[in-house]
């Protein structure tokens, strides 16, 4: 009887207390013929890109412009996870930089740490050097994080580090490699090389009330197992700012972010999903956060009208301006990397796109930059000794303005300031579509290889550095399509013929086809 009533619970708060991903209206994706009504994840339209075909005729600039669907924690029935598009249109920037060299395919499987040789770590004060290189080719491996102790550098063009710092473990990651430990002693007694095991993630979305379902948690690992996936993204703080499991911060307990309670033991979860070999990403949701902003309003967005800002949800947003919000989001992404996640993705991270709303410092496209980069700066430093890869997810228009879309965020600062980009380039979200594509639902393949190569370009970075988010979710914006198996596996193409470090599926309702996009 008991275990009657919690599955029933659970069920209740999949139906009832799904949280939304996003703010404004559109109706969003789902499994069926019936999409459930959703709220997408801005406001009010992101910047289109530029250039365009004369023959299209672009569309109006309306406040009624389609908005995308948001990013939501519910399984049942929410709103997708989108990006809005930009507001003003700025011009894509022309010439494209260098990139890095591409590393060789990937494997699979993670390079055995190699075994430890005599303890003979340099004295303290001593420095070690050392170059980081792709297993297979021997290709060095640009902007890989290395940790010694609580010292961290990345590589440079050339895979080469030095660092001084104290232990006997040098811990290294870099996207689209399998991260690893080795000897201190390995590196310095040896040739200095340390072989990367080539690793994509491809991943699935779970919110914490899909994992904590039986009925949705087996499905998702169901269709995990028959495509070849090995990635969950599970929220850790989802859009309504709650936390599902237990987290000793006096600051959650204080503003009741723990409620409700899902899982009593989420390292004994994560290690459960580790046993069947998945890369588990958390997903924190920043600057959304209803909680925080309630309780500590001076804390919160502010209403130009006056009182609370609040989104078309009706939730409250915390100001990016301020570092107790800062401290507040990197003290659970810290207990993250400590339960046993690989990867921490940072979400919302960013100013609400309301021209409706004040902060605690004037907002410009410099001061909202600064502010964005900043906290994932000072995020990525804070976690740089758990060795955890260190994620943002941005809109897919970010790729193609060179404005912060009026948002804070900018694609050279977000690819200098963590391991790896996500950009949400749903072909949905493109609601003024891109360069010559005016559909792009029409045109999936090119919406997504066109946004991730623009990106690439503009910022010279590796293609790895790029893992962006695809669409498993019925279209709002042009006709209501279906992306289902062969929309799944068109974009995968585009993503693959990059030479991205993977990709993830979005559907806010965690339902996904159970075949047909075999990897």
């Amino acid at each position: 009887m008991k275990k009657f009533v919690t599955g029933l619970l659970i069920m209740m708060m999949v139906a009832l207390a799904a949280p939304v991903w996003g703010e404004s209206t559109p109706a969003a994706p789902a499994k069926t013929e019936t999409a459930p009504t959703a709220p997408a994840r801005t406001e009010t339209a992101p910047t289109a890109p530029a250039k365009t075909e004369a023959k299209s005729a672009p569309p109006a600039k309306t406040e009624a412009a389609p908005t995308v669907p948001a990013k939501k924690e519910a399984t049942s029935a929410t709103p997708a996870k989108t990006e809005a598009t930009p507001a003003t249109p700025a011009k894509p920037e022309a010439a494209p930089a260098k990139t890095e060299a591409k590393p060789a395919a990937p494997a699979k499987t993670e390079a055995a740490p190699v075994a430890a040789a005599k303890k003979e770590t340099p004295p303290p004060g001593k420095g070690i050097a050392g170059k980081v290189v792709d297993a297979k080719t021997k290709a060095p491996i640009q902007a890989a994080a290395v940790t010694w102790g609580d010292k961290a550098v990345r590589t440079d063009k050339e895979g080469v580090f030095r660092l001084e710092g104290t232990g006997e473990t040098l811990k290294v990651r870099a996207p689209g490699y399998a991260k690893r430990e080795i000897a201190v002693a390995e590196v310095t007694k040896g040739s200095g090389e340390i072989p990367m095991t080539s690793f994509k993630v491809k991943g699935l979305y779970l919110t914490s009330y899909g994992l904590a379902s039986k009925k949705l948690r087996t499905a998702v690992l169901e269709a995990v197992k028959v495509n070849n996936l090995n990635a969950l993204v599970i929220d850790v703080k989802g859009d309504k700012g709650f936390i599902p499991f237990k987290v000793d911060l006096p600051l959650v307990q204080e503003i009741g972010a723990n409620k409700p309670i899902l899982f009593k033991d989420i390292k004994a979860t994560l290690d459960g999903l580790k046993e069947k070999k998945l890369y588990l990403i958390a997903r924190i949701v920043v600057f959304k956060d209803d909680p925080l902003a309630a309780a500590k309003p001076e804390l919160a967005v502010k209403a130009k009208a006056g009182g609370f800002f609040r989104d078309r949800e009706k939730l409250r947003w915390v100001d990016p301006f301020r570092k107790e919000v800062w401290d507040y989001n990197i003290a659970i992404a810290k207990k993250a990397a400590e339960v046993g996640f690989d990867e921490v993705q940072f979400d919302y991270v960013r100013f609400p796109d309301s021209r409706k709303c004040t902060f605690s410092k004037p907002a410009n496209e410099e001061t909202r930059t600064e502010a964005i980069t900043g906290f994932l700066k000072a995020a990525y430093k804070a976690l740089e000794p758990y060795n955890v890869m260190v994620g943002a997810d941005i809109f897919g228009y970010v790729s193609w303005n060179t404005n912060d879309t009026d948002i804070g965020q900018k694609i050279q600062p977000a690819v200098d300031s963590v391991d790896v980009v996500c950009p949400m380039v749903y072909p949905s979200g493109y609601h003024l579509g891109i360069p010559k594509y005016r559909n792009p639902v029409k045109h999936p393949y090119k919406i997504v290889y066109l946004s991730l190569k623009r990106a690439q370009e503009r910022t010279g970075a590796s293609p790895l550095r790029f893992r962006p988010w695809l669409q498993a979710f019925r279209d709002y914006a042009f006709g209501r399509k279906i992306f289902a198996e062969e929309e799944m596996r068109i974009q995968i193409k585009a993503a693959d013929d990059f030479g991205s470090s993977g990709w993830m599926f979005w559907n806010p309702r965690n339902i996904y086809p159970s075949t047909g996009y075999k990897q």
